[in-house]
């Protein structure tokens, strides 16, 4: 009879133990359950953010395919894919033969047109200079006149000429427009090429964003959220900015969203898919806290301590993190007991079990 009613008290108190510690909510501590001596936590529902989760790819906010802006033939590509560059930097040479032919043309009929411009000016002075003193008719300062016009109008034209052609020249050089990576090399030395041809692609991967498409029935909530999560492997990144374009495309009926990313965003890239999290309301989820949790290879794990304090590895399937808690899936119940040292739990669970009076 007394060891009867020890063993009815010992389980009376366990249990009050755990249902104390499920009224006070999910983070309530139940301290050092006497039949174990492991620190637990009693496994229950908060309140939390529910979300809707799209597929989204990454992109960089500066890309561009830069092309050829002459006819000439691929000479020399200094650069290569992958490679990280800066601005200005020389990605491509095309041969430049008949664009430096072209500036030399320009620059000798500069000299030319200078140099008739000096002549006019001064047959003007001097023209003028008998004119104010009557000894030349009106129709030879007239002359003289309009051919120092002339020969400025020449000038001018002579400048614009050497720049057009020293833009030519420059168009034999392809420079990164700004600091980023090599992206694509489109052409490969001795192919000939015109204006418009593509040549290198380069993209800045200090600015990303990620483009998704938002469903109709997610996008009233999206526009008031303002806000959204970027999550690809265990990582999560909270967007900058949430941009939702005004028109749907008519084959989806989907609208399309950019979602700005922090800059230098880490372990991204252009190109590579990711899951959106747009925010959808509230919802009641089963935590636990993420330092309970175990981690072997792909499994996810927790110490589950019963209540006549035998202690179980329990696979478990997780869902999003929320602070220094994680959603759990699939494994536990409300309720349940969770040792909160994963270590300590592990050397319990290896003892024998306890012997009841």
């Amino acid at each position: 009879m007394k060891t009867s009613a020890r063993t009815t008290f010992r389980a009376l108190l366990v249990g009050a133990t755990l249902a104390a510690a499920s009224a006070s909510g999910p983070a309530a501590l139940a301290a050092s359950p006497p039949a174990t001596g492991l620190a637990t936590v009693i496994v229950g529902h908060e309140s939390g953010p529910a979300e809707r989760l799209l597929d989204g790819t990454v992109e960089a906010v500066r890309q561009a395919t830069l092309s050829a802006q002459t006819a000439s033939r691929v000479a020399e590509i200094p650069a290569d894919v992958n490679d990280r560059v800066a601005a200005g930097t020389v990605l491509l040479k095309l041969r430049g033969t008949e664009q430096a032919a072209s500036l030399g043309q320009a620059q000798a009929a500069l000299q030319a047109a200078a140099a008739r411009e000096t002549e006019a000016q001064a047959r003007y002075s001097r023209i003028s200079d008998m004119y104010s003193r009557k000894v030349v008719a009106k129709a030879t300062f007239d002359e003289a006149t309009a051919s120092r016009d002339g020969a400025v109008a020449q000038l001018m034209a002579a400048r614009a000429g050497v720049e057009a052609a020293r833009e030519g020249v420059s168009y034999t050089e392809l420079r990164a427009p700004y600091a980023g990576v090599v992206t694509q090399k489109l052409v490969q030395v001795g192919e000939a090429v015109g204006p418009g041809t593509p040549l290198m692609s380069v993209a800045a991967l200090d600015a990303l964003r990620v483009v998704t498409e938002i469903p109709e029935s997610l996008l009233e909530q999206a526009k008031a959220a303002k806000k959204a999560t970027v999550r690809f492997g265990t990582q999560s990144i909270e967007a900058t900015a949430v941009t939702v374009f005004p028109s749907a495309d008519p084959r989806t009926n989907t609208f399309r969203a950019r979602v700005d990313l922090p800059a230098n965003a880490a372990g991204l890239a252009p190109g590579m898919f990711v899951k959106v999290a747009f925010p959808s309301g509230e919802e009641q989820r089963l935590t636990v806290p993420r330092a309970a949790v175990v981690e072997r290879s792909e499994m996810r794990a927790v110490y589950v301590v019963a209540a006549d304090g035998r202690v179980s590895l329990r696979q478990v399937r997780l869902g999003r993190p929320t602070g220094d808690r994680i959603e759990v899936l699939a494994g536990l119940a409300a309720g349940e007991a969770v040792a909160l040292d994963p270590v300590a739990a592990g050397l319990k669970a290896r003892q024998p079990a306890p012997k009841h009076d």
